[in-house]
């Protein structure tokens, strides 16, 4: 199921915002909840789906801020040679670094600076050379070394999403499925990503 599934489940058109997911799955939980409908094992079934869909969405839903900038760390894409037999992949999403810093961003000591710093240069090595599991053991240790930094979220969302997809064309749907909802809850707001990763699953459903 992919993102736009889920949305469907709760009646709602993809992208739709944190406050409708929650408005609608109260409304539908009230209609299918199994205490309302005893013995009824289709609504039983409903209920289980709208759950979980509601237990996904609210995740990474955006929030209702108006009309605010989306965060992305992207540059313009560039196609990715496909796999031997597997057709041929859309763009990906890129590492970059920005040339202002994050303002919500911690102030950073000049230790953490510079091993961010070596840490994007090998980042972006790891993934050019598809070495995933180790790309996200570093970014995963970067992370937890500067929690609030903006811009590592985002470099690990977008590994995840990378292997996520790679693991598709390796034919492991149920691990493929997992980093790539890793990717949407680690940065919720970055809607290029968003929108690879739907393509991702879109893909996921057309191969398997």
């Amino acid at each position: 199921m992919d993102i736009a599934d889920y949305y469907r489940q709760l009646g709602l058109r993809s992208g739709a915002s944190l406050s409708q997911v929650k408005a609608s799955y109260r409304q539908l939980a009230r209609q299918y909840h199994p205490d309302v409908n005893p013995g009824n094992e289709q609504a039983k079934n409903k209920f289980i789906a709208i759950t979980e869909a509601y237990k996904f969405l609210v995740n990474i839903a955006p929030a209702d801020v108006g009309d605010s900038k989306a965060v992305s760390s992207t540059v313009p894409p560039t196609p990715t040679p496909p796999a031997e037999g597997v057709k041929a992949q859309p763009p990906t999403v890129k590492v970059t670094r920005k040339q202002e810093p994050t303002t919500d961003s911690p102030d950073l000591s000049a230790a953490e600076e510079k091993l961010k710093k070596d840490a994007y240069g090998e980042l972006q090595q790891l993934l050019k050379y598809q070495r995933f599991p180790r790309a996200i053991a570093l970014i995963e240790g970067l992370a937890q070394r500067v929690p609030e930094d903006r811009e590592v979220r985002q470099w690990q969302a977008i590994a995840y999403q990378r292997w996520g997809r790679h693991l598709i064309g390796e034919k492991q749907v149920d691990k493929a499925r997992i980093y790539l909802k890793k990717a949407v809850k680690t940065d919720p707001h970055n809607r290029a990503l968003w929108a690879e990763v739907e393509r991702d699953f879109r893909r996921l459903e057309e191969i398997y």
